[in-house]
């Protein structure tokens, strides 16, 4: 390079690639690049001495000094037996509507109580299909005496015309007190005959009875 550098730290010169501490792994970089960690959560600095790691300060900062709000994030446990897993965001089975982690998440993998339910309740379902096949045949017995019903209606109808029930019925109680009055008449009548007929008024047969008296002796 047209500048030579220095390290401060071991005093060995390098190029400007390699001139940084770590490029050239510098043995004496701990006394010269001191760095003070900040911690994730308050963003405040965290004293560290030398030598000691700073994952171990932030960490004890974090147990004890941290001032920041301790909000729980993971707060929906699995609630699937000896599991304490939490997630971030809820997951629930949508049979049962219990929460659990991902890895339970499936009826399979908690064994779902609501998928026993649903198998039990399944057989029921063949007595409803049963029935609703008998419904089904009565149907169809039911439209098959359709036609039946149709032709004596049909029948009906065209006797009663376009008269409704009330006056059809009057009307039938009129044609029957009509056909009983014609049916005594006709009986009256035939009475009245049969009495005429059997009373002799004058003809032969009274001059024969009168002149079998004049002719008939009397001393017999």
């Amino acid at each position: 390079d047209f500048l030579p550098m220095k390290c401060d730290a071991c005093g060995e010169i390098f190029c400007s690639e390699h001139f940084s501490y770590r490029t050239h792994s510098c043995l004496s970089a701990s006394r010269k690049d001191v760095q003070v960690p900040v911690c994730p959560l308050c963003s405040e600095p965290v004293p560290t001495p030398r030598d000691v790691s700073p994952d171990v300060t932030v960490g004890a900062h974090i147990d004890q000094f941290c001032r920041s709000e301790k909000k729980k994030i993971y707060t929906n446990r699995c609630t699937f037996r000896n599991c304490k897993k939490k997630e971030l965001i809820p997951v629930s089975c949508t049979v049962c509507r219990a929460n659990f982690c991902l890895k339970h998440r499936h009826t399979s993998d908690h064994d779902c109580p609501g998928t026993a339910a649903t198998s039990k309740r399944t057989p029921a379902i063949a007595p409803i299909f049963s029935q609703t096949a008998q419904a089904a045949l009565q149907r169809q017995q039911r439209q098959a005496s359709v036609p039946v019903r149709s032709v004596a209606g049909t029948t009906v109808a065209a006797i009663q015309g376009t008269m409704s029930e009330d006056e059809a019925l009057a009307r039938a109680l009129a044609l029957s007190m009509q056909e009983e009055d014609e049916a005594s008449a006709r009986a009256s009548r035939g009475n009245g005959n049969a009495s005429r007929s059997s009373i002799p008024v004058g003809g032969s047969g009274a001059s024969s009875n009168a002149a079998g008296s004049k002719d008939k002796c009397n001393l017999s």
